[in-house]
């Protein structure tokens, strides 16, 4: 068996006081967020960042520090069985709408209860319901930039991976500059 790793992100955008999911209809039909293979030496957040941008033509937004899960399946591809696991972290686009890649066959920007009745597998499902918990308990943004457990959204200088052990719920910041902004900004 073939082992493989793929990063991606659970991609929102807030559109009038509503957050917005983006999902991606794959060739085979399966509606899934923006994510591929790690190229080279990448880490995982590299990756994702990457994936978003090639799939969703998105270079505005933000990893959020704190959430990453992943799932696995197992597929057959050119006679090879590959055990596939997939790392997903959650981003908040600065951007209103996407574009299309070649990759996919459609792209639809979905409120939550949409985003759940879309999604065709379980493991991207059950890591979307957990995402939208955490950015409810942990990152409801109002006008003046506090996230809702009372912090300030906060840019760190360096991305860091994040800790799953030492880190806290309370402990929700970004990680490293949005992805479309420049040091001079």
């Amino acid at each position: 068996m073939i082992e493989a790793t793929s990063a991606g992100a659970i991609l929102f955008r807030d559109t009038r006081g509503r957050r917005e999911y983006l999902l991606l209809k794959s060739r085979p039909g399966d509606w899934e967020f923006p994510k591929g293979g790690i190229e080279g030496e990448e880490e995982l957040q590299q990756t994702a960042i990457r994936e978003v941008t090639e799939e969703a033509g998105i270079e505005d937004f933000r990893l959020l520090d704190g959430f990453r899960q992943d799932y696995d399946y197992v597929f057959e591809a050119n006679g090879n069985t590959i055990h596939k696991t997939v790392h997903l972290f959650v981003a908040k686009s600065f951007e209103a709408s996407a574009e299309l890649s070649k990759e996919h066959r459609d792209m639809q920007w979905r409120d939550y209860e949409q985003a759940i009745n879309t999604i065709t597998q379980d493991g991207p499902r059950e890591i979307l319901r957990d995402a939208h918990e955490f950015l409810d308990e942990h990152f409801d943004e109002g006008e003046d930039g506090e996230t809702a457990d009372g912090d300030t959204e906060s840019l760190s200088d360096e991305p860091t991976a994040p800790d799953d052990e030492s880190r806290t719920s309370d402990d929700i910041e970004s990680v490293g500059q949005r992805v479309g902004e420049s040091d001079d900004e």
